[in-house]
């Protein structure tokens, strides 16, 4: 009940802006954590033994007003690696600050329209980031389903942009959203685009949040399609979050990470043996400061 409620408290505070007070708050949930009797309980070897990864949307509001300055943030919080690529900023002259804070760029993304114009620009742009993956993470469709054609349509995208991306040295990865549960035939839509893309050339992200979020389970998902997901948003859903096939939900609805609805330990567990290869938190909700530290704590604390 203490861990509990620390939760609470520290979730609903606002963001946080002087680095002394991130640093003051950090050293408090340390402390409480390491004394709670949730932390004492478990033994055993670490379950989350990656990289600490960040999606950069986790950062959105901050990144546009000062990006060296957010990727300060972003080291002091722990972060060695952060899928994205600087907005506006040259993918040269982002690279080169995350180089200096010894942040890595193992993915970025794209969007769909770039992959489907233009796909050596976007291979140039993520080989000048760094990046061994390019990611997509949005099909457009209308009306807020996707329908069989809009499938159809991105496999031919995928396929097409994915042979591209994988002759220069890259991996693409489509990175399911949530409204590709739709049903066809004896499956989904999201069944449709594994069994008709080529493995040799798409691969795929698997966002824990929006699976669940469509209906998906994400542990039987990669059961099923094995190492054909390389990448992962970690991320959770607030208990008892009203789900559909919109991929889209209020903010309020993305929790630390352990107090929602999903479960994290069997998650990571499989993602293990499936080979996961990066893992990026990522945080949509407007109070970034009070949860991603606790989301951190939370994923250090879980044991085998």
């Amino acid at each position: 009940m203490f861990y509990e409620r620390l939760l609470e408290t520290l979730v609903r505070q606002p963001i946080i802006i002087s680095m002394k007070k991130i640093l003051t708050k950090l050293t408090f949930i340390a402390i409480a954590f390491l004394f709670s009797k949730t932390a004492i309980a478990q033994k055993g070897k670490p379950l989350f033994t990656a990289p600490l990864g960040v999606q950069s949307f986790t950062f959105r509001k901050s990144f546009p007003i000062d990006v060296a300055k957010t990727l300060d943030t972003i080291k002091m919080l722990g972060f060695t690696e952060i899928e994205g690529g600087g907005g506006r900023m040259s993918p040269q002259e982002f690279k080169k600050l995350c180089d200096e804070r010894g942040i890595s760029i193992p993915s970025t993304g794209a969007g769909y329209e770039q992959l489907a114009k233009s796909p050596d620009s976007v291979a140039m742009r993520a080989k000048a980031l760094g990046a061994s993956y390019v990611m997509c993470s949005w099909i457009p469709h209308k009306n807020g389903t996707l329908t069989f054609e809009d499938a159809k349509n991105a496999v031919e995208v995928f396929n097409k942009a994915g042979k591209v991306l994988k002759e220069q040295g890259l991996t693409f990865c489509y990175h399911a959203h949530g409204y590709e549960f739709q049903r066809y035939e004896n499956g989904t839509l999201l069944d449709y685009i594994f069994a008709n893309t080529d493995p040799e050339y798409v691969s795929f992200e698997l966002d824990i949040l929006w699976v669940h979020f469509g209906g998906g389970d994400p542990v039987a998902l990669m059961k099923k399609y094995g190492n054909r997901w390389k990448l992962m948003h970690l991320k959770d859903l607030k208990k008892g979050a009203k789900k559909d096939l919109t991929g889209l939900t209020p903010t309020e609805n993305d929790v630390v990470i352990g107090t929602g609805e999903l479960n994290i330990p069997a998650i990571l567990k499989q993602a293990k043996k499936t080979g996961i290869k990066h893992y990026f938190i990522e945080d949509e909700s407007n109070n970034v400061m009070g949860q991603v530290p606790l989301s951190i704590a939370y994923l250090k604390s879980l044991k085998e």
